[in-house]
């Protein structure tokens, strides 16, 4: 089965609106002149929520064919739960995917491997796309235990789900000790833990399921390195951070290809 490539732009807690239009118009400028087949590469941007709307009027006024996604959601439908943001609310947004489980979240706010199943779960009842994170610290790695750790992720993620709906998202491997470092997984790296990963939900499921999902690699992800990245047969795109906030650079990345 042909999986399409998604190089999506988490730009965390970067950009105001304003910022946000000229990123987003740079990019869609340059790809235009790159003549990305979007076809080929699909390319996302992940905007704080607050740039939201901005992201969605420029999409939707130019006819861009970038797509935009979340960085988190609630587990909530609406109510007494001041911060959160609704699937209710993404929806209306046009939003099509959405981050959860990043590390950063699982570090600052705790969040388990169940909680992020549970948002998944969510995120795939509103007919959007869960891009689900996973990945395993420094010491783990180092103690050749970064395999079966990140396995173990999938498992408490996946446990609620049924085999359509993991078909349909898309599961991001970030290395946490590669994510803002300049560290970055070797293309060998990155096809061990993702290889293991589709074999994991072949099990768990079948193969079809497995041979549908796409994996991306996360972690200091550059124009420089994507291409040997790209190269392996069970990565199908990354979750790029930093280099997303430049137009020039996020661009060479998508369009990995020519």
């Amino acid at each position: 089965m042909a999986r399409t490539p998604i190089m999506a732009g988490n730009w965390k807690m970067n950009l105001d609106h304003l910022e946000a239009a000229h990123l987003v118009q740079s990019l869609a400028w340059n790809l235009k002149d790159a003549s990305h087949d979007y076809s080929q590469v699909e390319v996302v941007v992940v905007p704080p929520f607050t740039d939201i709307r901005t992201v969605q009027s420029l999409v939707e006024s130019d006819e861009l064919s970038i797509r935009y996604g979340a960085q988190d959601v609630s587990i909530h439908d609406e109510g007494a739960y001041t911060g959160e943001i609704s699937t209710g609310m993404l929806n209306k947004l046009g939003v099509t995917y959405v981050v959860v489980g990043h590390s950063e979240r699982r570090e600052y706010h705790n969040e388990s491997n169940e909680l992020v199943g549970q948002k998944a779960k969510k995120v795939l009842d509103a007919g959007m796309t869960p891009i689900m994170c996973c990945g395993e610290a420094l010491e783990i790695r180092k103690a050749g235990q970064h395999v079966s750790y990140v396995l173990g992720q999938i498992d408490a993620m996946l446990a609620n789900l049924t085999a359509e709906e993991v078909a349909k998202s898309v599961i991001a491997y970030e290395p946490i000790w590669a994510i803002g470092t300049g560290e970055v997984a070797t293309p060998e790296d990155a096809q061990e833990v993702c290889g293991a990963i589709r074999n994991r939900i072949s099990e768990l499921f079948d193969g079809p399921v497995a041979e549908a999902v796409r994996i991306q690699y996360g972690g200091s992800v550059k124009s420089s390195n994507v291409r040997e990245i790209m190269a392996k047969p069970d990565v199908d795109g990354a979750l790029v951070g930093g280099a997303s906030l430049k137009a020039d650079e996020f661009t060479k990345i998508a369009t990995y290809l020519k």
